[in-house]
């Protein structure tokens, strides 16, 4: 089935365009003549220039084919750092595919993406070169500074080049979703190009662009600012992830580094508004806020629409099985009884399907499971047919040739508009005292109190009960109180419980999974 994938949406007229794109690294290469000194990336400390990416990269794939390793994953356990990002280049411009991990991952998830992979080379900074050494890796270890200088050999490079093919792999990033066992997404230069292409198409990037990334590196989500910024020659600053927890440095360094343009996690972004941090200071710079893995709470999207009011915002939507963001939309001015923000429609070249349990297409209104067909799925899941084939079906509308579309599991419906609204997750939808429940609905209604920063629905399948977990000021008392005033009594939660921090995923997510472990002490 995955060679299915390969197969689906390629448009036999390119087989005759000698000039079509086929390696990712075209856009550095071009970067490189046209910016060769001007600031790629940088963490706020250390800066690259596109000369800089370039060159490094070029020895880096040079060393991996001088070790003759070509087609294989190969980890990059690095810390997040301009020179990390080289490193991905380097294993991609070596003809290979960058796995990265990051030592704060917890050591069961490293050890099992060791063992899906069975890769030969992993590529360390001096911080993780020495707990590489504990890991239950049998491959080389390499320090990138032993080989970032290594000699260029030219005609090696153009080789590899020569023999890239746009469904070759450029990486593997692991999610574990609602299972919580990791899954290596594989994505190709197809699918990463036609990624870029759309995505900046809409959000408009160019040159001028300065992006201030939020993600660890080991998430597909950094794709958003990498590959831009090679493709026009942008700029972008690593933010250090201590400074999300403190929004008033977080915003200073924006505006340090003239920071115009974000792709955020809504967490990260309410991380900001909901702690007042307007009060005390404006990231002046930016002009494009773009947010998207949650649902932004409504209030908490107007106090950034008040503090910038001349900035362009685009709600992105997008599973990491298609290569990152698939839908958008932007969004101007809101219905003062808006209850949610839309996901908008596909980028071009995406179609997005919403089927109902007997896959069929759904009535404009009715709600489904949103599927995504074109040349923004990935490959599957590496090392893992059947989970692959469970989720990349074959098109259940289309019974006259191989074509795949992907099941995101995620429930929604299109409006008059023709816009997707996302409804929630298949697995957050409950059957609660007779009656079929969103929990996303009822952290929607409770979000409409002021008084709430963060706030996340749990339900305990043994108990048969919904707990809600909250970060605000205000009592579990008073907040019973209003809960009756907004929602049905079937939607009450049966336990509330108050937090002084909701505790987040590396990529600044709320981590439901976490919260399913506090169940336990309550």
């Amino acid at each position: 089935m995955i060679l299915f994938d390969v197969l689906v949406g390629f448009n036999i007229t390119t087989c005759y365009n000698t000039n079509m794109q086929n390696n990712i690294l075209d856009y550095m290469d071009a970067s490189f003549e046209n910016f060769p000194d001007k600031t790629a990336f940088s963490n706020g400390t250390v800066h690259v220039t596109f000369r800089d990416v370039k060159a490094q990269s070029d020895s880096i794939g040079t060393y991996l084919f001088d070790m003759k390793i070509s087609h294989r994953p190969i980890i990059v356990f690095m810390s997040k750092h301009p020179q990390t990002v080289i490193a991905f280049f380097g294993v991609v411009r070596g003809g290979n595919f960058y796995v990265p991990l990051d030592a704060e991952m917890p050591r069961i998830r490293i050890d099992y993406i060791i063992s899906n992979l069975s890769p030969k080379l992993m590529i360390c900074d001096e911080k993780t070169f020495d707990i590489a050494g504990t890991l239950n890796f049998s491959g080389r270890i390499l320090k990138y500074n032993d080989i970032c200088q290594y000699e260029i050999n030219s005609e090696a490079l153009r080789e590899i080049n020569d023999s890239t093919i746009d469904t070759d792999p450029v990486y593997i990033v692991y999610t574990s979703g609602s299972t919580g066992t990791p899954k290596g997404v594989v994505a190709c230069h197809r699918s990463v190009i036609d990624y870029i292409e759309q995505l900046s198409s809409a959000l408009k990037f160019n040159n001028e662009t300065v992006f201030g990334n939020q993600t660890p590196l080991y998430f597909d989500a950094c794709l958003k600012e990498l590959y831009p910024t090679l493709k026009f020659g942008a700029t972008t600053y690593l933010i250090p992830a201590e400074l999300f927890m403190q929004p008033i440095k977080l915003a200073e360094f924006l505006n340090e580094h003239r920071i115009n343009t974000i792709c955020w996690v809504v967490s990260a972004m309410t991380m900001i508004s909901a702690f007042n941090t307007f009060d005390t200071i404006i990231p002046a710079y930016l002009s494009s806020v773009n947010f998207g893995s949650e649902v932004f709470p409504i209030k908490e999207f107007r106090k950034w629409r008040a503090a910038l009011p001349n900035a362009v915002f685009i709600n992105l939507y997008g599973p990491t099985e298609c290569t990152g963001m698939c839908c958008y939309f932007v969004v101007n001015d809101l219905k003062e009884d808006a209850e949610t923000i839309p996901i908008g429609k596909p980028f071009k070249n995406t179609d997005i399907i919403i089927l109902n349990e007997n896959n069929e297409r759904v009535a404009c209104g009715e709600a489904g499971e949103i599927c995504v067909r074109g040349t923004s799925l990935s490959l599957g899941y590496f090392n893992d047919i059947n989970k692959t084939n469970e989720v990349f079906v074959q098109n259940p509308l289309n019974n006259h040739y191989p074509e795949l579309i992907y099941r995101t599991g995620d429930i929604g419906y299109q409006d008059s508009n023709k816009d997707i609204i996302f409804c929630s997750r298949k697995d957050h939808q409950i059957k609660h005292m007779g009656h079929r429940i969103e929990l996303g609905e009822i952290e929607a209604s409770i979000y409409r109190l002021k008084e709430i920063k963060m706030a996340c629905c749990i339900y305990d399948n043994i108990k048969n009960k919904i707990r809600l977990y909250y970060v605000g000021d205000i009592s579990k008392k008073d907040l019973t109180v209003k809960i009756k005033e907004l929602l049905p009594r079937y939607m009450h939660p049966n336990t509330i419980i108050q937090l002084t921090k909701m505790p987040l995923t590396a990529n600044g997510k709320i981590d439901r999974n976490e919260l399913k472990i506090k169940e336990i002490s309550y």
